[in-house]
């Protein structure tokens, strides 16, 4: 295996937190910051109960991660594009999180080597995982006003759909790829059919990033193409903290979703919405995540809505959040592995110590838990979420099952 150098040098002013840290009493003998992007998984921690515990009752063909993203600068032909709000330094905390990104995902600062350096990584850690395993690659299309003219000026990153798809087509024992399609683009059903054709397994949405309204007419003609062929639309729902579109942050709230359930439309609500708030029907203001399940319980979501569980872990979720999906195995068919990649390498995101403390987590199975994050981050998000409890309930095996939804009906 490659071992692969972080963007150090443009780290560097990211690293004063260690200091804040190491002032607070916390040891410093493991990374808290930096991804230090360790390659090959040693063979002590192979042999940890804890992996082989999580392994138990799933078949790895089974288990596509639905939320997976690509990055870069767009240095390798890629056709990536960073909009200015993450390429500034002028705008220190989107920059910041552009950096985190990329250390997470361990792409190297050579030129003209940083978008191949994250592909590079991914198959890395992929290849640890057992025949079978895939990952579900994001495009990420640009922000859009009301009459479907894209705005770069507002994009804080666009990935082409045609980057994703080469990258499924070339790797395809490990990837597949979901299209970024906007439905006020004139040709957005042309698109769609287009990406089906091309192997496309799900369409991305981020309405508060991206400026699409899912609850509006405009979109009827995209979702009756979708409901059509069978390909799922994976939506992100509640506030979105990572990338700034426009004012558009209502626009995530889960109830608009059923004009596209009305239409036969099988949908993935991100992260299952389980940050911020959310205006509800009789115009109170409520947790998003409360929402999401209004919606799961409708008769309209039966055998169309779904929620992946990518990001429920980060620390800016609350510990209640995750004990109640893991009590409601009622809803376990209907929810769906994702890490969120590159998010699990992000090293202050995640807290395995923490989880612990809150009763979620084995405390023994914390050191190792660590160590294995800074090998395969992938691997790390997969084990965490197998061993997430709390009294005595954990995911069952169906939330790992993920291929089942996203490999059926095409047109």
């Amino acid at each position: 295996m490659t071992t692969f150098n972080p963007q150090r040098r443009r780290m560097l002013g990211l690293l004063a937190g260690t200091a804040a840290v190491a002032a607070a009493g916390v040891s410093l003998a493991r990374p808290v910051v930096v991804n230090p992007c360790r390659a090959a998984i040693p063979v002590r921690l192979l042999d940890s109960p804890w992996l082989k515990q999580a392994w138990a009752g799933i078949d790895p063909a089974g288990l596509w991660d639905c939320h997976v993203h690509l990055a870069g600068l767009g240095d390798g032909g890629s056709g990536i594009e960073i909009g200015p709000q993450l390429s500034s330094p002028l705008q220190p905390v989107q920059y910041a999180q552009r950096l985190f990104y990329m250390n997470a995902g361990c792409a190297h600062d050579a030129a003209g080597a940083v978008d191949a350096a994250y592909v590079a990584r991914l198959l890395n850690l992929c290849d640890a995982m057992p025949a079978g395993f895939k990952v579900m690659l994001f495009a990420f299309e640009r922000f859009h006003d009301t009459a479907g003219q894209a705005h770069p000026e507002h994009s804080a990153f666009y990935v082409p759909n045609a980057w994703a798809a080469k990258l499924a087509r070339d790797f395809p024992a490990r990837f597949e790829w979901v299209a970024s399609l906007h439905p006020y683009h004139a040709t957005a059903v042309d698109d769609l059919k287009l990406a089906i054709a091309g192997g496309a397994r799900a369409v991305k949405w981020l309405p508060a990033a991206q400026g699409m309204d899912p609850a509006d007419a405009k979109c009827d003609a995209f979702y009756r193409e979708l409901a059509a062929s069978g390909v799922p639309l994976i939506v992100h729902c509640g506030e979105e903290k990572a990338v700034k579109g426009s004012d558009t942050q209502a626009f995530g709230n889960p109830l608009r979703l059923r004009r596209a359930l009305d239409l036969g439309v099988r949908i993935v609500v991100a992260h299952c919405a389980t940050m911020g708030t959310d205006i509800d029907d009789d115009g109170a203001l409520r947790p998003s995540f409360e929402l999401f399940l209004k919606a799961m319980a409708e008769p309209r979501a039966r055998d169309l809505l779904y929620g992946d569980v990518s990001a429920i872990t980060l620390r800016n979720r609350q510990p209640a959040v995750i004990r109640t999906l893991l009590e409601r195995r009622d809803l376990h068919e209907r929810l769906l592995h994702g890490s969120d990649y590159p998010l699990p390498g992000i090293l202050p995101l995640i807290s395995s110590a923490t989880l612990a403390r809150a009763g979620l987590l084995p405390k023994a199975a914390v050191a190792d838990l660590d160590t294995l994050r800074e090998h395969n981050p992938l691997l790390f998000d997969f084990v965490l979420k197998r061993l997430l409890n709390w009294q005595g309930h954990s995911f069952s095996p169906a939330v790992f099952n993920t291929r089942r939804i996203f490999s059926g009906k095409r047109s």
